[in-house]
């Protein structure tokens, strides 16, 4: 005998149609909620708060529940990739970054934006705009044909051929369906060729501990000559 867990999720990881409409309204529905919940981002406001009235909102718009435990990181707690959201308040100059999603009808979005609070510095001008860079490269690289670590490759290399050498500590990406992560997985080494019709998140990220980390993500549907964003939130700057 032998699992079959990893063969039910290689067989999971085209999507059709329907799989694809249900991801694209949970993102939908993540999306808006993020859009009305922005303005709370501000001085003195905590983490938790945030992250309440976040899922709130997602389970209002009509989405079954979260995705994950939703991730409200404020000031060096956005250093750590996976923080959980505290009592810890947003202060003027503080990275803020919300890893959120919704389920709907059973299938999961995921998204990530980081924002700047008051004024941003130089120095987190600099890094976002490597994130994003490297985020951009990586989606402009997604196509049927292309292999999981390929994808990777291209995310990492430009950090670190920008100066960035061990600040991204995890993989570009995952597949996203039924489960929030699932088969493929975009990772160093990783040898799986991307098909149309796969669904994976794109999320490459800088963390600088103690001090503060900016991380950008989103979902996208393989196809034959490219990919489709299915998560809609814009990912420019935003100085709250």
């Amino acid at each position: 005998f032998r699992p079959l867990s990893g063969v039910f999720q290689h067989l999971r990881s085209v999507k059709d149609e329907a799989e694809i409409a249900r991801i694209r309204e949970a993102a939908r529905i993540a999306g808006e909620a993020l859009a009305a919940v922005r303005g709370m981002i501000r001085p003195g406001v905590r983490e938790e708060v945030i992250e309440i009235e976040l899922e709130y909102l997602m389970r209002r718009g009509g989405a079954e529940k979260a995705s994950f435990d939703t991730i409200v990181a404020a000031g060096p707690n956005t250093a750590l990739p996976h923080a959980t959201p505290g009592r810890r308040e947003i202060a003027d100059g503080d990275c803020v970054m919300i890893d959120y999603g919704a389920v709907w009808e059973g299938y999961h979005s995921d998204e990530t934006c980081t924002y700047i609070v008051g004024r941003a510095s130089e120095r987190q001008r600099e890094i976002y705009g490597l994130v994003r860079e490297a985020h951009d490269r990586a989606i402009g690289a997604i196509r049927a044909g292309v292999s999981c670590g390929e994808i990777d490759r291209i995310a990492r290399e430009f950090l670190r051929d920008a100066g960035i050498e061990g600040c991204f500590s995890h993989g570009t990406g995952h597949g996203v369906g039924m489960d929030v992560h699932e088969a493929p997985r975009l990772a160093a080494g990783r040898e799986e060729i991307l098909l149309a019709g796969m669904v994976v998140t794109v999320e490459p990220g800088i963390y600088l501990p103690g001090v503060w980390g900016v991380r950008i993500e989103d979902t996208v549907l393989v196809t034959e000559g490219g990919c489709e964003l299915l998560t809609q939130t814009s990912k420019e700057l935003t100085i709250i």
